[in-house]
């Protein structure tokens, strides 16, 4: 009989606090003595000119992000990595900027340091990241060997970006739960290759929860561009408590629905948080959620502005043939769908699509 092997992973450290960017410099000399910051455009243009982090310091060097995490932009990265001699890097920006710090320096050898500047997805503070082609289409997870050395998270910048960006967060932070209650119910392996943790079954549990309890009320403070409880907690859960769970107690339906969505074209303008969710209710469906668990978290989506029908993710009028695609997609060997109980069939996926879709609009409706 197989011995059954618990994995949880964390980040080095965690650091979440207005105006926590000062540290970076302090932070990144533990590390290395010629860093290397991969900046989003938006973050090189209005965030580290007022970050103190000066052009002139030669101890960094400042490389912008070219918008995809896909092959040519790591190959083009490893090669300034190593004509300038780079042992530690920055990332600091959305998510593909996240995740492609987080594979470069995998692949050099040198340690990382997570800046996001939203608080978009759970990215940050994970081991693996998405590689997409250069059109954006999802083409495989890569698995880091360790989680980044630091995430530091600066709420005064956070809480001055489009509350889009925190409400897609949200969106991608409630799968969290689902997602690891699959896994524990069909006994399957977390993203960490073993079974998850008393820690990471319940850190997902306290993001879904969190989620419910102060969800609206940080959407307000975000959209107020000002800092409370509230907000913090959000913070925390749509990065540290996500990104943690998910990986510790593992994937299933939402995200594998989201990457088959990536297959049609109409979805590419919506932020990975917002098809999750709508991936999220297609989950409830496919699972037979109870009626009152649906009702929950399909009148969380519509209090937050989360996607609930094929329409808020640019599909309206989609065609079955279509979706077909996309429940193809989100079939693919390897998938986190697996994780689910039961037979697992794109005709399966593409009637809790249909089924997640109709509700919503039936809610809509009323």
């Amino acid at each position: 009989m197989e011995s059954r092997i618990y994995k949880a992973v964390f980040p080095g450290k965690y650091i979440q606090g207005e105006n926590a960017l000062a540290e970076l410099p302090g932070i990144m000399g533990l590390f290395g003595k010629k860093g290397m910051i991969l900046a989003s455009p938006t973050v090189r243009k209005k965030i580290l000119p007022g970050s103190g982090i000066k052009a002139s310091d030669k101890r960094f060097y400042v490389e912008e992000f070219r918008g995809e995490c896909c092959e040519r932009e790591l190959e083009r990265l490893s090669g300034i990595i190593r004509a300038k001699k780079i042992d530690v890097l920055v990332g600091m920006g959305g998510g593909k900027t996240i995740d492609t710090a987080k594979i470069a320096s995998d692949r050099a050898g040198i340690p990382v340091i997570i800046v996001p500047t939203i608080a978009s997805t759970d990215a940050p503070c994970s081991g693996c990241a998405v590689i997409y082609s250069e059109k954006g289409i999802f083409e495989s997870v890569y698995y880091q060997k360790l989680n980044p050395q630091v995430v530091l998270v600066d709420t005064s910048i956070i809480a001055n970006a489009p509350v889009r960006f925190l409400v897609a967060g949200m969106g991608d932070a409630l799968a969290t739960w689902f997602e690891a209650r699959s896994c524990e119910r069909s006994l399957s392996k977390n993203e960490c290759g073993g079974y998850s943790t008393m820690s990471g079954l319940n850190l997902a549990k306290l993001c879904y929860d969190t989620l419910l309890n102060f969800g609206k009320a940080a959407k307000i403070a975000c959209e107020n561009n000002i800092i409370t409880p509230a907000f913090n907690h959000i913070v925390e859960a749509n990065i540290l408590l996500s990104g943690i769970g998910f990986e510790s107690s593992g994937l299933a339906t939402a995200h594998s629905v989201h990457n088959g969505l990536t297959a049609l074209e109409g979805t590419h303008a919506f932020y990975h948080g917002e098809k999750v969710a709508f991936g999220v209710l297609a989950g409830l469906h496919f699972t037979d959620a109870l009626p009152g668990e649906m009702d929950t978290v399909y009148s969380f989506c519509e209090e937050i502005g989360l996607p609930t029908t094929f329409a808020d993710i640019g599909l309206k009028g989609v065609s079955r043939k279509s979706l077909m695609q996309c429940a193809v997609k989100a079939c693919t060997p390897g998938e986190g769908i697996y994780h689910e109980a039961g037979e697992i069939s794109p005709n399966r996926v593409l009637a809790a699509m249909i089924a997640a879709d109709a509700m919503g609009k039936a809610r809509k409706a009323r």
